[in-house]
């Protein structure tokens, strides 16, 4: 079983509200949603609740995950802004995950699940950014995807080209995505795409609690 090494901030973030009646204690809930996002297997993630005399299967863990619906703060004012995507396998069918991040604080600020890559899409990806976080005066640094600089163009943002240095937060964060959606195999390869995006979603949740 993996050393959950990372697992250095508490879980009690983790809301709940989802919950009627569960017979699993909350706080092994927690733990569970925080361990399988973090480092865990679902299959590692049950033998750890079985630990503590409780029987549940992967298909609730990943139930529990998906309901949860975590997100990171919004709210954020970052100075600069590295913005990319990469290619992400559902099934025979490839999407794209865009994903902007403070390189400043390594904390992701925002990503989206698209089944292609556009100008226009990245656009919305933008305004969607916008809505989140006050990125009216950051920086954002980019690769030399037409799309993106079109997109940044377009709406009047500051930008520059940056292959290394501050814009290597995002390629960390997307290797450690590759990663941990390697582990999950298809387990994840078969997921639909919203089911994919909310657990990316979480899964960014659960970084920014953890850098």
């Amino acid at each position: 079983m993996p050393e959950f090494t990372r697992l250095n901030g508490s879980s009690s973030g983790v809301q709940l509200d989802f919950v009627e009646r569960e017979a699993t204690p909350r706080e092994l809930m927690r733990l569970s949603i925080q361990l399988h996002l973090s480092e865990l297997s679902l299959l590692d993630t049950v033998s750890v609740l079985e630990r503590y005399g409780v029987e549940r299967a992967r298909s609730t863990i990943h139930n529990w995950v998906q309901k949860a619906d975590l997100q990171p703060t919004t709210g954020k004012q970052p100075n600069l802004v590295a913005l990319d995507e990469t290619v992400i396998q559902l099934t025979d069918q490839r999407y794209w995950l865009f994903a902007a991040i403070d390189p400043e604080t390594n904390e992701f600020l925002h990503l989206k699940l698209y089944s292609t890559r556009t100008t226009a899409l990245t656009e919305m990806f933008l305004h969607e950014l916008g809505e989140k976080h006050d990125v009216e005066g950051a920086v954002f640094l980019v690769d030399s995807a037409p799309w993106l600089k079109a997109a940044l163009h377009h709406l009047g943002f500051r930008f520059q080209y940056e292959k290394h240095g501050n814009r290597n937060a995002v390629e960390r964060f997307f290797r450690e995505i590759k990663r941990r959606t390697s582990q999950l195999g298809n387990c994840f390869r078969n997921a639909d795409p919203a089911t994919a995006e909310t657990w990316l979603q979480s899964y960014a949740y659960c970084w920014n609690q953890l850098i």
